[in-house]
């Protein structure tokens, strides 16, 4: 018996696809069907596939082409299952022709022509051609931007910021001049202006029936998220709480394996997310504080992993300005019934950029800047059972975090790895920094005579 073995995504399974398994199984007796894991497709840059490894693997068996079918996880698995599977032919499309040489030592490479005209990636364009309106005063634009470069069927249509001078000059040729005149040009926004900003404009975004991915935090008063979810709701459009940290490949599973018991009982949450900006009285009124830029962020592996019904918080800020609205430092302890979590967050104070989660068997590191990692450990008492993990990031999850917000707009999920009550979680805490309800103000001046409690 001839055994044949190919590989391949196989997104949106087309004639094309089938033509070439087809060939493939002609070349023998047996053919077997190497499927890309999600993870792996990540790392040779395939970040736009729109359909799940079990939806492509369910497509590939429903055509009886396949007589087996396994997944393609690592680099270097071709080798062993030319091996393990003892395979006599080796065969892949044409646009590969010389790239796979290699295996010849192994077996015979054959190199199939591909079906003219017929493209996963021409098909993704053409589903799917989005018209994103950028919103905001961050250079963050930009790089939304940039990455959406690397993803099928996404036009930047316009761009309306109260701000430019940080735009590229690519933006500024498409800069409208209201946020009315965005919204008409459009199909869905990403949302980076300043928080307070943020539930007017949400909520005529919805009104026009357009999707909106809105950087954390959505609003600066709970209620107002609730709101504003059920609005999209009742005019099914997508919105989402946007934090890129949780499109993570790294971050996310990272999460589940901690739900799953991988430490034991989590008992402690300590999260650190600290930059150095330069603020000055000109630039203040541009500026996010320490608690909206880094709040959300922080935040997210606190309420994710313990919940957001917590006992007792405290707040503790250093403000910068006379009328101490800008906090260059911030922290908040949270006191749950059977754990407790701590953030730091700065704009002007550089610390330690890690997460460190423990638990009753051992706890998990993620080295700075650990918002935007590939990687963490598990460590326990004896070193000998540390394991670490290393998972591709491109574009700082950013490029994901988009990704999912067009499937959801697709499909009509309304899927999110934010749940809606961490999103509200998230105000909340902001909402009462913002309140001064139990918030101790500190000074840096070297003495702590002038430190006060202020209680709402």
């Amino acid at each position: 018996m001839v055994k044949v073995i190919t590989y391949g995504t196989f997104d949106l399974l087309h004639y094309g696809h089938i033509r070439l398994l087809e060939r493939a199984k002609a070349l023998g007796d047996y053919l077997i069907v190497g499927v890309t894991a999600d993870d792996f497709d990540k790392k040779r840059g395939k970040v736009n596939v729109q359909q799940s490894l079990m939806e492509r693997m369910q497509a590939i068996k429903a055509t009886g082409i396949a007589d087996e079918i396994v997944v393609e996880e690592y680099q270097g698995q071709k080798i062993d299952d030319i091996r393990r599977l003892q395979v006599d032919v080796f065969a892949i499309g044409s646009d590969w022709k010389g790239y796979f040489d290699y295996l010849n030592e192994y077996c015979k490479v054959v190199y199939l022509d591909r079906t003219n005209g017929v493209s996963s990636s021409e098909i993704r364009s053409e589903k799917r051609e989005i018209k994103f309106g950028l919103v905001g005063e961050s250079n963050v634009l930009n790089k939304f931007a940039n990455e959406c470069k690397y993803i099928n069927g996404v036009q930047i249509a316009s761009v309306y910021s109260k701000n430019d001078t940080e735009l590229d000059a690519s933006l500024k040729i498409i800069e409208k001049n209201s946020y009315e005149e965005l919204l008409d040009s459009c199909d869905a926004v990403y949302l980076i202006s300043r928080p307070e900003y943020h539930y007017e404009q949400i909520k005529n975004t919805i009104a026009a029936g357009k999707h909106i991915l809105c950087e954390s935090p959505m609003a600066e008063n709970a209620q107002y998220v609730h709101e504003l979810f059920e609005l999209a709701r009742q005019k099914d459009v997508v919105l989402v709480d946007g934090i890129k940290t949780a499109y993570a490949t790294a971050f996310h599973r990272a999460i589940l394996m901690l739900k799953g018991g991988a430490i034991g009982n989590i008992v402690s949450v300590d999260a650190t997310c600290t930059s150095i900006r330069p603020v000055s009285d000109e630039n203040i009124d541009l500026m996010w504080t320490s608690i909206n830029k880094w709040g959300p962020t922080a935040l997210l592996p606190v309420f994710d992993l313990l919940g957001t019904n917590y006992d007792y918080r405290h707040i503790v800020s250093h403000y910068i300005d006379a009328e101490k609205t800008f906090d260059n430092f911030t922290k908040i302890d949270f006191v749950y019934p059977e754990a407790v979590a701590s953030i730091k967050v700065a704009n002007g104070v550089k610390s330690e950029g890690e997460l460190i989660i423990s638990g009753t068997k051992g706890y998990l590191y993620i080295p700075a800047p650990w918002w935007k990692t590939d990687y963490f450990e598990i460590r326990f008492e004896n070193p000998a059972n540390n394991k670490r993990y290393f998972y591709q990031l491109d574009g700082e999850g950013l490029r994901y975090e988009v990704i999912s917000f067009m499937k959801n707009i697709e499909s009509g999920t309304k899927f999110s790895y934010i749940n809606e009550k961490i999103s509200e979680a998230i105000v909340r805490v902001i909402e009462s920094y913002n309140k001064k309800e139990g918030l101790t103000e500190i000074s840096f001046n070297g003495s702590n005579e002038n430190n006060r409690d202020i209680t709402a």
